[in-house]
C-alpha cells in the first residue's frame, strides 16, 4: 500500500464484519515500498428474526431423530426375537437328541437280544446283522443330534452376548400372547418400522420446506471491536508505536443487517431434489406398510397351522409307541423279524422327532407373532 496511509490491510473470512476502515493521520510522500499493517478484532453475531427458517429445519431434524429412534426400537425387537428363536432352537435340539438317545438305547437292547438268540441258534445270523446296522444308524443320528444341540447352544450364547461359548436353555416359563386375528388392524399402529417410515416421510417434507425457506429474508445483528495499526513512516507525525505490529488504533461498530436472497439456483435445485426424495419416502412407506401386514398375515397362518398340527403329531407318537411295543413283543416271541422291528423303531423315532420339531415351530410362531405386535418377552 502507499506509504502515506496508516491503514491495516485485511480480507474478511465471513466471521468478522468490519463496517469501516480505521486509520491514523498520515502526511508523507507516496512510496510503493511495503509496510507492515495489522488488524485484530472480536465479532459477535446474533440472529434477530429468521422468518421461520430455523424452526422448519429444527422440526425436520427432530422428526428425523424420532425416525432413528423408532429404527433402534425395531432393532431391539429383532434382537429379542433372535434370542427367543435361539432359546426354542435349543429346546427343540435337546428333544431331538433325547429321541435319538432313546432310539440308541432300544436298538442296543434289540441287538443284544438278537445276538443271544443267534448264538443260541434260535435265529438266523441275518437278524443280528440287521440289528447291528440299525444300531449303527441310530448312533450316527445321535452324534448329529448332539452336534445340532451344541450349535444351537452356541447361537444362543452369541444372541444373549454371553462370554461362554455355549449356553443351555432352561425351563420355558415365558407366556406368549396369541392375539386374535381381529387385532390385525392394530399392527400398523404398533409397528416401529412403520412409524419410522412415516417419520422419514414427514422429515423429508419438512426438509423441503426448510430449503425453500432459505430464500426468505433474514434479520441479524453484527457487532465488532477491532484494533489496527499501520507501520508506514510519516514526516509530520511520530512514527507509530510498534511499527505496524501492534494494533493500537481502536474501532468498534454495531449494525443490523437485513438480507433477502431473491433467487438462488442452488437452493432451488436442492428443493427440487428434496421434493423427489419425498416421493421415494412415500413409496418406501407404502412398501413397509405392505410388508408389515404381509408378515402379520403369514405369522397368523403359520401359528394356526402349527397349533392344528400338534394333536396329530401327538397321536402319531402314541400310535408309533403302540406299534413298536407290538413289534417288539412279536420279535421277542420269535414271531416277528428284525425288519419288522426295525420299521417300528424307525417309525417311533421319526414320530418323536417330528413332535419335537412341531413344538419348536409352534413356539417360534408365537414368538414371531409377539414381534409383529411389538411385544418383548426377554425383558
Amino acid at each position: 500500500m502507499p506509504s502515506g496511509s496508516h491503514r491495516a490491510s485485511y480480507a474478511t473470512l465471513g466471521f468478522l464484519d468490519v463496517a469501516r476502515i480505521g486509520g491514523t493521520p498520515a502526511n508523507a510522500a507516496v512510496s510503493w515500498a511495503p509496510d507492515v499493517s495489522t488488524l485484530a478484532g472480536i465479532s459477535v453475531h446474533k440472529e434477530l428474526y429468521d422468518f421461520g427458517r430455523l424452526d422448519l429445519l429444527s422440526d425436520a431434524l427432530g422428526t428425523q431423530a424420532r425416525a432413528a429412534n423408532e429404527t433402534a426400537v425395531a432393532a431391539a425387537f429383532d434382537l429379542d426375537l433372535l434370542v427367543e428363536e435361539s432359546f426354542y432352537a435349543v429346546l427343540g435340539a435337546r428333544a431331538v437328541l433325547a429321541a435319538s438317545q432313546a432310539a440308541v438305547t432300544r436298538s442296543t437292547t434289540h441287538r443284544d437280544f438278537a445276538r443271544a438268540r443267534v448264538n443260541a441258534q434260535l435265529m438266523p445270523p441275518i437278524e443280528l446283522t440287521r440289528a447291528e446296522a440299525d444300531l449303527a444308524r441310530y448312533q450316527v443320528d445321535q452324534v448329529r443330534a448332539q452336534g445340532a444341540l451344541s450349535t444351537a447352544q452356541a447361537v444362543l450364547a452369541a444372541a444373549i452376548g454371553s462370554t461362554s461359548p455355549a449356553v443351555d436353555a432352561g425351563t420355558d416359563d415365558v407366556v406368549l400372547k396369541e392375539p386374535a386375528r381381529e387385532a390385525l388392524g392394530e399392527v400398523e399402529t404398533l409397528s416401529p418400522e412403520l412409524r419410522a417410515a412415516r417419520d422419514e416421510l414427514d422429515a423429508q417434507r419438512l426438509f423441503t420446506r426448510s430449503i425453500h425457506a432459505e430464500l426468505r429474508p433474514d434479520l441479524g445483528l453484527s457487532a465488532e471491536l477491532t484494533g489496527r495499526a499501520g507501520g508506514a513512516t510519516v514526516t509530520t507525525n511520530p512514527t507509530p508505536a510498534g511499527a505496524g505490529f501492534v494494533p493500537d488504533v481502536p474501532n468498534w461498530d454495531a449494525l443490523v443487517v437485513f438480507t433477502w436472497p431473491l433467487y438462488d439456483r442452488v437452493v432451488t435445485a436442492r428443493a427440487e431434489t428434496s421434493a423427489r426424495l419425498e416421493a421415494v419416502r412415500a413409496a418406501e412407506l407404502q412398501q413397509v406398510s405392505e410388508q408389515v401386514r404381509s408378515v402379520a398375515e403369514q405369522t397368523f397362518v403359520e401359528l394356526d397351522v402349527e397349533r392344528a398340527a400338534q394333536p396329530a403329531l401327538q397321536r402319531a407318537v402314541d400310535a408309533a409307541q403302540d406299534n413298536h411295543a407290538q413289534a417288539e413283543a412279536r420279535f421277542n416271541g420269535g414271531l416277528g423279524t428284525a425288519v419288522e422291528l426295525s420299521d417300528a423303531e424307525a417309525l417311533l423315532t421319526e414320530a418323536q422327532i417330528q413332535l419335537a420339531v412341531g413344538q419348536f415351530q409352534l413356539s417360534r410362531a408365537r414368538a414371531r407373532l409377539a414381534r409383529v405386535f411389538a411385544e418383548s418377552t426377554t425383558k
